[in-house]
């Protein structure tokens, strides 16, 4: 059994793109947790702002089946390809981590490298997993938030009803 963690976001039509990614996960996986909803100005491209969470689950899936499975629900949720990487996103569901793997191949890296890099993949992944060690830096999520330029990328937590998640694997 692998700890996943993946990151949800989403800034066409959030609310409703991000409850269809949450529900679409947990009846695939459930239970899950998920962290506090946050909203964040968009990076890398002038866009709208974005909804983000972080996903905690446990699964006997493997890294590949997992990734299929993010691809078709961004899929059946109109996630378009073909713009620019730094785009909007109906939804973008992102592999963080599978256990303690380290992965580097030409389509999937864990851990995924925004989460040393964005406020909005890192603060939601501390609330899940803040006193787990990060495999390459061996520092703790926790830690690697506390070192983070909280003031590069601008946060908030948001209301936001998240009924398919449960407070506790």
């Amino acid at each position: 059994m692998a700890r996943v963690f993946i990151s949800v976001g989403s800034n066409i039509d959030r609310k409703k793109h991000i409850t269809a990614g949450i529900r679409a996960l947990h009846e695939l996986y459930h239970p899950i947790k998920c962290s506090s909803v946050y909203e964040s100005e968009s990076v890398g491209f002038d866009g709208d702002n974005f909804y983000n969470l972080v996903i905690e689950l446990d699964t006997q899936s493997s890294i590949t089946e997992v990734s299929a499975n993010l691809a078709n629900i961004e899929d059946l949720n109109g996630r378009n390809r073909q713009g620019p990487r730094f785009s909007s996103r109906t939804l973008d569901l992102d592999l963080l981590l599978y256990g303690d793997q380290v992965l580097n191949s030409s389509t999937l890296t864990l851990p995924r490298p925004e989460i040393y890099e964005n406020a909005f993949v890192l603060l939601p992944l501390t609330e899940l997993a803040g006193q787990q060690k990060d495999p390459l830096s061996e520092h703790t999520y926790a830690q690697l938030w506390n070192k983070f330029d909280q003031q590069k990328q601008q946060l908030w937590a948001i209301d936001f009803d998240t009924d398919f998640c449960s407070a506790h694997l």
